[in-house]
């Protein structure tokens, strides 16, 4: 095998690593949430749903744009085998990270009266005082884990993240249960015992996040400690011993840092802009502020955490693919380039196809599933998945777009592409709401379009500054057409099931079963994936083996 394939068929197992890790991840995210959403309720959710809105984007002003700087930068210097310079980069990025992290999560716990108010929930302070330290844990967290994706591992950050999870999951669940009883007694003493226990439970489920990463940074430490003894005597055998002075290390990881910021604010402020609008513009409409942070419950706790399941595939994606496509572009091996851009976006759409069609047609009887609690807003949730499901299509190539373009040195790119998004999703929003009285449904639309725009743009300046062409055929018409079939044998297994017993949960899970074994079967017979793309996918060759077993691919 050439270093070249073998680089490229290592990039995406490392991506399969990571991304299988993600869709675990998310899946105990989804799994903690049921029991966390019936303890707290649609309102209790909306409040935390706002909690992390404004966590999120402190986040990213902190830290979020660190293990992608810090993994191209580390990479870049792997590549000319420059390990002094690359300690040299860790101690400036786990310094930055400190100071960042250290300064955002006092003006987040301070200003957390302030940040809720302007957001139309003032209950939502008490979730933000308790994530606060969480902006320190985490900026320290992602300078490692961005050292070792840099140096060709996704395993410590791949690890981490389950460790996280099961840690928030366990602690957020407990802590929301007794908070939320807790806020009920305080709220009976001041005459509102359901928005006092909603607020509690809120902030009782955003101690697991504080928790959970903390666990996660333990871990990855404990990984650092070891690795670090090996690595200094590979310093000391170094034979290059000249290191970059530390003001220009610091000088070259804040340039590197800042588009990257810039895109990833951006991008994800969106869910801060529709936010404000929907909850204002709602307010002059005459919606009262329960029906309004209900609304909002239903979209954040709902329809966007199911949505973000696939979607956390393509993310993963773009963070194994941004050094290896730095030291190629680094090498100026376009061809290789071009070869990673092909494989990270086959990859990823032939995920989003299936779960936007699966979401579409089976959305409504999985939200009844999963939160039998709150069963009065099941249509409504329903409604939300048929009419946004296609946002999962959207976003996975927007998000993994905005990592390809970073991986090229085209820095400043998606930060343009995401203000125009921005600005056009926005004014969106509010015709929506305004003119055609949408409500909650004006949200669903105008955050497709956003990922929408992104994606257009994106591709556009792939093409130009890589020469890449999307595979049109094996990307997405193959993978289309498989989840359409997909979509109809769904459809009649589950209504065909719900017809004999008239049980969701049994019916429901049924179609999940036919959905997986059709879309992988239309997908072979399409000839959509071959042995090599399937070698390349979590668990590939099982995947592999079965198909030969089942006469789909031949030996």
């Amino acid at each position: 095998m050439s270093k070249s394939k073998s680089n490229g068929t290592n990039f995406l197992v490392q991506g399969s690593i990571l991304a299988m890790a993600s869709i675990i991840s998310r899946m105990i995210g989804l799994i903690y949430r049921i029991p966390m959403t019936n303890i707290i309720g649609d309102i209790g959710n909306g409040y935390y749903g706002t909690a992390f809105e404004v966590y999120n984007v402190m986040l990213i002003i902190s830290s979020y744009s660190l293990p992608l700087a810090v993994s191209k930068l580390v990479s870049a210097r792997r590549a000319l085998g420059q390990k002094r310079n690359i300690y040299q980069l860790l101690k400036g990025a786990l310094l930055f990270a400190t100071i960042a992290g250290l300064l955002v999560s006092l003006i987040l716990f301070f200003g957390a009266s302030f940040f809720a108010g302007v957001l139309q929930t003032p209950e939502a302070k008490y979730a933000l005082r308790v994530l606060a330290p969480t902006l320190l844990i985490v900026a320290i967290l992602g300078a490692l884990r961005g050292f070792f994706q840099g140096l060709g591992t996704m395993m410590p950050s791949a690890v981490s993240q389950i460790i996280e999870q099961v840690v928030n999951a366990i602690v957020s669940v407990w802590a929301a249960y007794v908070l939320f009883h807790y806020g009920k007694k305080v709220g009976a003493v001041l005459g509102d015992p359901d928005n006092y226990a909603a607020a509690y439970g809120a902030a009782g489920g955003t101690l697991g996040t504080n928790i959970g990463a903390l666990f996660g940074l333990l871990f990855v430490l404990f990984i650092f400690v070891i690795y670090m003894t090996i690595f200094k005597r590979q310093m000391k055998r170094e034979r290059n011993r000249d290191v970059e002075p530390f003001a220009y290390t610091m000088k070259i990881l804040i340039v590197t840092i800042i588009p990257v910021l810039l895109s990833t604010t951006v991008y994800n402020i969106s869910g801060i802009v529709e936010q404000y609008l929907f909850k204002n513009i709602s307010a002059l409409q005459g919606y009262g502020s329960a029906e309004i942070n209900v609304y909002w419950g239903v979209f954040t706790g709902k329809y966007k955490l199911l949505t973000n399941v696939p979607i956390s595939i393509a993310s993963a994606m773009a963070a194994s693919s941004v050094p290896t496509l730095t030291a190629s572009f680094s090498n100026h091996d376009m061809d290789a380039v071009r070869n990673k851009l092909h494989a990270a976006t086959r990859l990823v759409m032939v995920i989003a196809f299936p779960c936007t069609v699966g979401l579409g047609v089976l959305g409504k009887p999985i939200i009844r599933l999963l939160f039998p609690g709150t069963i009065s807003t099941l249509d409504l949730a329903g409604n939300m998945m048929y009419l946004g499901a296609i946002a999962v299509i959207f976003y996975s190539l927007s998000t993994l777009s905005n990592g390809l373009l970073q991986g090229i040195n085209r820095l400043k790119i998606p930060v343009t592409n995401a203000l125009i998004s921005l600005v056009s999703h926005a004014v969106l929003l509010v015709i929506l709401m305004l003119v055609f009285h949408l409500n909650i449904q004006a949200v669903v639309i105008s955050n497709a379009f956003f990922a929408l725009m992104m994606c257009v743009l994106n591709q556009m300046a792939l093409a130009k500054y890589s020469g890449y062409r999307i595979e049109w055929k094996k990307s997405f018409i193959l993978p289309c057409f498989a989840s359409l079939i997909m979509g109809v044998a769904v459809f009649a297994a589950y209504h065909g099931a719900y017809a004999l017993i008239h049980m969701n949960s049994v019916s429901t899970l049924f179609a999940i079963l036919i959905a997986v074994v059709t879309y992988f079967v239309s997908l072979l017979l399409l000839k959509g994936v071959d042995e090599q793309d399937m070698l390349s996918f979590p668990k590939g060759a099982m995947l592999v083996r079965i198909a030969k077993k089942l006469h789909l691919l031949h030996e």
